[in-house]
Protein backbone atom coordinates (compact mmCIF):
# COMPACT_ATOMS: atom_id res chain seq x y z
CA UNK A 1 0.00 0.00 0.00
CA UNK A 2 1.39 3.44 -0.89
CA UNK A 3 1.75 6.32 1.57
CA UNK A 4 -1.01 8.19 -0.29
CA UNK A 5 -3.37 5.24 0.16
CA UNK A 6 -2.51 5.03 3.83
CA UNK A 7 -3.36 8.72 4.25
CA UNK A 8 -6.72 8.24 2.55
CA UNK A 9 -7.63 5.63 5.17
CA UNK A 10 -6.75 7.86 8.13
CA UNK A 11 -9.84 8.86 10.09
CA UNK A 12 -8.45 9.94 13.47
CA UNK A 13 -5.61 9.81 15.93
CA UNK A 14 -5.08 8.27 19.39
CA UNK A 15 -4.69 10.73 22.26
CA UNK A 16 -1.29 9.47 23.46
CA UNK A 17 1.83 7.80 22.10
CA UNK A 18 2.62 4.11 22.41
CA UNK A 19 -0.71 3.01 20.87
CA UNK A 20 0.39 1.03 17.84
CA UNK A 21 -2.64 -1.18 17.17
CA UNK A 22 -5.20 1.63 16.60
CA UNK A 23 -2.87 3.39 14.18
CA UNK A 24 -2.18 0.24 12.18
CA UNK A 25 -5.93 -0.25 11.89
CA UNK A 26 -6.57 3.38 10.94
CA UNK A 27 -3.92 3.29 8.23
CA UNK A 28 -5.00 -0.07 6.81
CA UNK A 29 -1.84 -1.92 7.79
CA UNK A 30 -1.89 -5.53 9.06
CA UNK A 31 -1.80 -6.07 12.82
CA UNK A 32 1.49 -7.98 12.48
CA UNK A 33 3.17 -5.09 10.65
CA UNK A 34 6.59 -4.80 12.31
CA UNK A 35 6.94 -1.41 14.02
CA UNK A 36 9.66 0.37 15.98
CA UNK A 37 7.91 2.68 18.42
CA UNK A 38 9.31 6.23 18.41
CA UNK A 39 6.03 7.63 19.73
CA UNK A 40 6.46 6.92 23.48
CA UNK A 41 9.23 8.74 25.34
CA UNK A 42 10.52 5.75 27.31
CA UNK A 43 14.01 4.51 28.08
CA UNK A 44 14.93 2.12 25.23
CA UNK A 45 17.20 0.14 27.56
CA UNK A 46 14.04 -1.48 28.90
CA UNK A 47 13.33 -2.10 32.58
CA UNK A 48 16.27 -2.92 34.87
CA UNK A 49 17.30 -6.56 34.27
CA UNK A 50 16.58 -7.58 37.87
CA UNK A 51 12.97 -6.38 37.76
CA UNK A 52 11.41 -9.63 36.52
CA UNK A 53 12.88 -11.62 39.38
CA UNK A 54 11.87 -8.91 41.86
CA UNK A 55 8.27 -9.03 40.65
CA UNK A 56 8.25 -12.82 40.80
CA UNK A 57 9.15 -12.60 44.47
CA UNK A 58 6.62 -9.89 45.27
CA UNK A 59 3.48 -11.95 44.77
CA UNK A 60 2.57 -11.82 48.45
CA UNK A 61 1.96 -8.08 48.13
CA UNK A 62 -0.91 -8.77 45.72
CA UNK A 63 -2.99 -10.55 48.34
CA UNK A 64 -3.27 -7.60 50.72
CA UNK A 65 -4.15 -3.93 50.57
CA UNK A 66 -1.30 -1.40 50.34
CA UNK A 67 -0.25 -0.37 53.85
CA UNK A 68 -1.10 3.34 54.34
CA UNK A 69 1.82 3.55 56.80
CA UNK A 70 4.31 2.08 54.31
CA UNK A 71 6.70 4.99 53.82
CA UNK A 72 9.56 3.10 52.12
CA UNK A 73 8.96 4.83 48.79
CA UNK A 74 8.55 8.24 50.37
CA UNK A 75 11.78 7.93 52.35
CA UNK A 76 13.73 6.55 49.40
CA UNK A 77 12.60 9.46 47.23
CA UNK A 78 13.36 11.97 49.98
CA UNK A 79 16.88 10.57 50.40
CA UNK A 80 17.49 10.58 46.65
CA UNK A 81 16.32 14.18 46.26
CA UNK A 82 17.87 15.47 49.48
CA UNK A 83 14.62 16.69 51.02
CA UNK A 84 12.62 15.90 54.15
CA UNK A 85 10.07 13.07 53.74
CA UNK A 86 7.35 15.58 54.65
CA UNK A 87 7.98 17.25 51.29
CA UNK A 88 7.20 14.07 49.30
CA UNK A 89 3.91 12.62 48.11
CA UNK A 90 4.04 9.37 46.13
CA UNK A 91 1.43 9.28 43.35
CA UNK A 92 -0.13 6.94 40.84
CA UNK A 93 2.14 8.13 38.04
CA UNK A 94 2.72 11.73 37.06
CA UNK A 95 -0.90 12.02 35.90
CA UNK A 96 -2.29 11.78 39.43
CA UNK A 97 0.17 14.46 40.56
CA UNK A 98 -1.11 16.79 37.82
CA UNK A 99 -4.74 16.24 38.80
CA UNK A 100 -4.01 16.72 42.50
CA UNK A 101 -2.29 20.02 41.73
CA UNK A 102 -5.32 21.16 39.74
CA UNK A 103 -7.73 19.99 42.45
CA UNK A 104 -5.88 22.12 44.99
CA UNK A 105 -7.10 25.18 43.05
CA UNK A 106 -10.54 23.90 41.98
CA UNK A 107 -12.80 26.63 40.64
CA UNK A 108 -9.96 29.11 40.18
CA UNK A 109 -7.94 30.34 37.21
CA UNK A 110 -5.00 28.52 35.63
CA UNK A 111 -2.25 29.50 33.22
CA UNK A 112 -1.04 26.84 30.78
CA UNK A 113 2.02 27.54 28.63
CA UNK A 114 1.58 25.76 25.28
CA UNK A 115 2.21 23.70 23.24
CA UNK A 116 2.58 21.25 26.09
CA UNK A 117 1.24 18.07 27.60
CA UNK A 118 -2.54 18.11 27.17
CA UNK A 119 -3.20 16.66 30.62
CA UNK A 120 -2.72 20.05 32.35
CA UNK A 121 -5.68 21.59 30.56
CA UNK A 122 -7.71 18.40 30.96
CA UNK A 123 -7.07 18.35 34.73
CA UNK A 124 -7.99 22.03 35.00
CA UNK A 125 -11.26 21.54 33.13
CA UNK A 126 -12.18 18.58 35.32
CA UNK A 127 -11.72 20.69 38.43
CA UNK A 128 -13.56 23.73 37.13
CA UNK A 129 -10.61 26.02 36.52
CA UNK A 130 -10.77 28.75 33.89
CA UNK A 131 -7.76 28.36 31.59
CA UNK A 132 -5.59 31.19 30.31
CA UNK A 133 -3.13 30.18 27.59
CA UNK A 134 0.29 31.56 26.68
CA UNK A 135 1.89 30.44 23.43
CA UNK A 136 5.50 29.43 22.85
CA UNK A 137 6.36 30.72 19.38
CA UNK A 138 7.53 28.29 16.70
CA UNK A 139 10.01 27.24 15.53
CA UNK A 140 12.28 27.81 18.57
CA UNK A 141 9.45 27.62 21.17
CA UNK A 142 11.18 29.98 23.58
CA UNK A 143 9.23 31.48 26.47
CA UNK A 144 8.52 35.22 26.37
CA UNK A 145 9.38 35.81 30.02
CA UNK A 146 7.81 39.25 30.27
CA UNK A 147 4.59 37.96 28.73
CA UNK A 148 4.58 35.07 31.19
CA UNK A 149 5.06 37.41 34.13
CA UNK A 150 2.20 39.60 32.93
CA UNK A 151 -0.04 36.57 32.38
CA UNK A 152 0.34 35.45 35.99
CA UNK A 153 -1.73 38.37 37.30
CA UNK A 154 -4.98 37.02 38.71
CA UNK A 155 -3.93 33.40 38.17
CA UNK A 156 -4.21 30.83 40.97
CA UNK A 157 -1.95 28.19 39.44
CA UNK A 158 0.46 28.10 36.49
CA UNK A 159 1.63 24.88 34.80
CA UNK A 160 5.10 24.69 33.30
CA UNK A 161 6.73 21.62 31.75
CA UNK A 162 10.53 21.53 32.00
CA UNK A 163 11.89 20.13 29.75
CA UNK A 164 8.76 20.69 27.78
CA UNK A 165 6.76 17.93 26.16
CA UNK A 166 6.54 17.86 23.12
CA UNK A 167 9.12 20.51 22.17
CA UNK A 168 12.02 19.27 24.32
CA UNK A 169 12.96 22.86 25.11
CA UNK A 170 14.21 23.86 28.56
CA UNK A 171 13.35 27.17 30.24
CA UNK A 172 16.55 28.44 31.93
CA UNK A 173 16.69 28.14 35.71
CA UNK A 174 17.09 31.91 36.04
CA UNK A 175 13.82 32.44 34.19
CA UNK A 176 12.07 30.00 36.51
CA UNK A 177 13.38 31.96 39.48
CA UNK A 178 11.93 35.14 37.99
CA UNK A 179 8.60 33.40 37.54
CA UNK A 180 8.73 32.24 41.15
CA UNK A 181 9.28 35.78 42.32
CA UNK A 182 6.36 36.94 40.20
CA UNK A 183 4.26 34.07 41.57
CA UNK A 184 5.04 35.23 45.09
CA UNK A 185 3.77 38.69 44.18
CA UNK A 186 0.57 37.41 42.56
CA UNK A 187 -0.15 34.58 45.02
CA UNK A 188 0.16 32.02 42.24
CA UNK A 189 1.18 28.38 42.69
CA UNK A 190 3.82 27.40 40.14
CA UNK A 191 3.61 23.74 39.15
CA UNK A 192 6.69 22.54 37.27
CA UNK A 193 6.44 19.12 35.66
CA UNK A 194 9.91 17.55 35.63
CA UNK A 195 8.84 14.20 34.17
CA UNK A 196 11.77 14.24 31.73
CA UNK A 197 14.38 16.00 33.87
CA UNK A 198 16.35 12.75 34.30
CA UNK A 199 17.12 12.85 30.57
CA UNK A 200 18.72 16.32 30.62
CA UNK A 201 22.44 16.99 30.52
CA UNK A 202 23.80 18.21 33.84
CA UNK A 203 21.71 18.81 36.96
CA UNK A 204 18.53 20.64 35.96
CA UNK A 205 16.27 19.63 38.84
CA UNK A 206 14.71 22.57 40.64
CA UNK A 207 14.71 20.86 44.04
CA UNK A 208 16.99 23.48 45.68
CA UNK A 209 14.35 26.16 45.04
CA UNK A 210 11.79 24.44 47.29
CA UNK A 211 13.26 25.81 50.52
CA UNK A 212 12.62 29.42 49.54
CA UNK A 213 9.52 28.96 47.40
CA UNK A 214 6.58 27.48 49.36
CA UNK A 215 4.32 28.11 46.35
CA UNK A 216 6.39 25.76 44.13
CA UNK A 217 5.29 22.19 43.33
CA UNK A 218 7.58 19.83 41.41
CA UNK A 219 6.12 16.80 39.64
CA UNK A 220 8.24 13.76 38.80
CA UNK A 221 7.85 10.39 37.10
CA UNK A 222 9.87 7.21 37.60
CA UNK A 223 8.07 5.26 34.90
CA UNK A 224 9.76 6.93 31.92
CA UNK A 225 13.33 6.64 33.17
CA UNK A 226 12.96 3.00 34.24
CA UNK A 227 10.58 2.00 31.41
CA UNK A 228 7.77 0.79 33.68
CA UNK A 229 4.77 2.88 32.48
CA UNK A 230 2.32 0.11 33.32
CA UNK A 231 3.28 0.27 36.99
CA UNK A 232 2.26 3.95 37.46
CA UNK A 233 4.81 5.45 39.82
CA UNK A 234 5.35 9.18 40.27
CA UNK A 235 5.64 11.75 43.01
CA UNK A 236 5.48 15.42 43.81
CA UNK A 237 7.61 17.67 45.99
CA UNK A 238 6.46 20.79 47.81
CA UNK A 239 6.10 22.58 51.10
CA UNK A 240 5.09 20.17 53.90
CA UNK A 241 1.75 21.85 54.56
CA UNK A 242 0.84 21.82 50.89
CA UNK A 243 1.91 18.17 50.55
CA UNK A 244 -0.30 17.31 53.54
CA UNK A 245 -3.30 18.97 51.87
CA UNK A 246 -2.65 17.11 48.64
CA UNK A 247 -2.34 13.81 50.50
CA UNK A 248 -5.75 14.42 52.08
CA UNK A 249 -7.23 14.85 48.59
CA UNK A 250 -5.62 11.66 47.28
CA UNK A 251 -7.85 8.62 46.73
CA UNK A 252 -7.37 5.80 49.28
CA UNK A 253 -4.87 3.15 48.14
CA UNK A 254 -4.02 5.28 45.14
CA UNK A 255 -0.54 3.80 44.77
CA UNK A 256 -0.38 0.02 44.54
CA UNK A 257 1.79 -2.13 46.79
CA UNK A 258 4.16 -3.18 44.00
CA UNK A 259 4.92 0.45 43.14
CA UNK A 260 5.43 1.35 46.79
CA UNK A 261 7.90 -1.48 47.23
CA UNK A 262 9.72 -0.90 43.96
CA UNK A 263 10.64 2.77 44.34
CA UNK A 264 13.60 2.16 46.66
CA UNK A 265 15.34 -0.54 44.57
CA UNK A 266 14.81 1.45 41.38
CA UNK A 267 16.42 4.56 42.86
CA UNK A 268 19.27 2.48 44.27
CA UNK A 269 20.24 1.07 40.86
CA UNK A 270 23.11 3.40 40.02
CA UNK A 271 24.42 1.09 37.28
CA UNK A 272 21.16 1.41 35.34
CA UNK A 273 21.33 5.19 35.62
CA UNK A 274 24.96 5.18 34.41
CA UNK A 275 24.04 3.03 31.40
CA UNK A 276 21.15 5.35 30.62
CA UNK A 277 23.42 8.38 30.67
CA UNK A 278 25.93 6.61 28.42
CA UNK A 279 23.16 5.84 25.92
CA UNK A 280 21.97 9.46 26.00
CA UNK A 281 25.48 10.80 25.45
CA UNK A 282 25.88 8.54 22.42
CA UNK A 283 22.50 9.27 20.81
CA UNK A 284 21.75 12.89 21.74
CA UNK A 285 23.22 14.08 18.44
CA UNK A 286 20.22 12.70 16.54
CA UNK A 287 18.43 16.06 16.66
CA UNK A 288 21.37 17.82 14.99
CA UNK A 289 21.49 15.13 12.30
CA UNK A 290 17.77 15.55 11.60
CA UNK A 291 18.17 19.33 11.50
CA UNK A 292 21.00 18.92 8.98
CA UNK A 293 18.54 17.20 6.64
CA UNK A 294 16.54 20.43 6.43
CA UNK A 295 13.85 19.81 9.06
CA UNK A 296 12.86 22.41 11.65
CA UNK A 297 13.99 20.94 14.99
CA UNK A 298 13.97 23.10 18.14
CA UNK A 299 16.85 22.61 20.55
CA UNK A 300 15.95 19.63 22.70
CA UNK A 301 17.10 18.84 26.24
CA UNK A 302 15.02 15.68 26.58
CA UNK A 303 14.99 12.14 25.22
CA UNK A 304 12.87 13.15 22.23
CA UNK A 305 12.79 15.70 19.43
CA UNK A 306 10.14 17.64 17.57
CA UNK A 307 10.39 18.09 13.82
CA UNK A 308 8.57 19.88 11.04
CA UNK A 309 9.17 18.98 7.42
CA UNK A 310 6.59 21.28 5.88
CA UNK A 311 4.13 24.01 6.79
CA UNK A 312 0.90 22.18 7.48
CA UNK A 313 -0.74 19.11 8.98
CA UNK A 314 -1.19 17.49 5.58
CA UNK A 315 2.57 17.36 5.03
CA UNK A 316 3.18 16.05 8.54
CA UNK A 317 0.49 13.44 8.01
CA UNK A 318 2.08 12.29 4.78
CA UNK A 319 5.45 12.00 6.53
CA UNK A 320 3.81 10.11 9.39
CA UNK A 321 2.37 7.63 6.89
CA UNK A 322 5.68 7.36 5.03
CA UNK A 323 7.45 6.42 8.26
CA UNK A 324 4.74 4.04 9.47
CA UNK A 325 4.79 2.22 6.15
CA UNK A 326 8.51 1.65 6.79
CA UNK A 327 7.89 0.35 10.30
CA UNK A 328 8.66 3.56 12.18
CA UNK A 329 5.93 4.95 14.45
CA UNK A 330 6.14 8.70 15.16
CA UNK A 331 3.94 10.68 17.54
CA UNK A 332 1.44 12.91 15.78
CA UNK A 333 0.72 16.34 17.32
CA UNK A 334 -2.99 16.80 16.65
CA UNK A 335 -3.63 16.78 20.39
CA UNK A 336 -1.14 19.54 21.19
CA UNK A 337 -2.63 23.05 21.12
CA UNK A 338 -0.51 25.31 18.95
CA UNK A 339 1.03 22.56 16.81
CA UNK A 340 -2.16 21.65 14.92
CA UNK A 341 -0.73 18.38 13.66
CA UNK A 342 1.99 20.12 11.61
CA UNK A 343 4.85 18.59 13.62
CA UNK A 344 5.95 15.08 14.59
CA UNK A 345 7.59 14.04 17.85
CA UNK A 346 10.18 11.27 17.88
CA UNK A 347 11.76 9.59 20.89
CA UNK A 348 15.46 8.75 21.00
CA UNK A 349 16.09 5.02 20.78
CA UNK A 350 19.13 2.80 20.32
CA UNK A 351 21.80 3.40 17.70
CA UNK A 352 20.43 0.97 15.10
CA UNK A 353 16.86 2.25 15.40
CA UNK A 354 17.97 5.88 15.25
CA UNK A 355 20.07 5.17 12.16
CA UNK A 356 17.08 3.57 10.48
CA UNK A 357 14.93 6.59 11.33
CA UNK A 358 17.56 9.00 9.99
CA UNK A 359 17.78 7.03 6.75
CA UNK A 360 14.00 7.20 6.30
CA UNK A 361 13.91 10.95 7.04
CA UNK A 362 16.67 11.49 4.51
CA UNK A 363 14.72 9.47 1.92
CA UNK A 364 11.65 11.65 2.52
CA UNK A 365 13.66 14.80 1.83
CA UNK A 366 15.19 13.52 -1.40
CA UNK A 367 13.46 14.77 -4.59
Amino acid sequence: MTSDAIMENASGWPGHGGRIAPLLARFGLPSDHSVIDFSANLNPLGPPPWLGQWLAGAGEALSRYPDPDDDRARRAIAACDGVAPERVLVTNGGIEAIHLAAALHAGGRALVIEPTFSEYALACRRHGLTIDRLALEAPAFRLDLEAAEAAMAGVDVAFLCRPNNPTGTLIPRGDVERLLERARETGTSLVVDEAFVDFTEGEERLTPLLERAPHLLLLRSLTKLYDVPGLRLGYLLGAPERVRRLAEAQMPWSVNALALGLAAPLLADRDYLARTRAWLAAERGLSASVRALGYDVPETHANFLLLRGGRDAATAGALFAFLLERGLLARHTHGFTGLDGAWLRLALRGADDNARLLEALAAWRRP
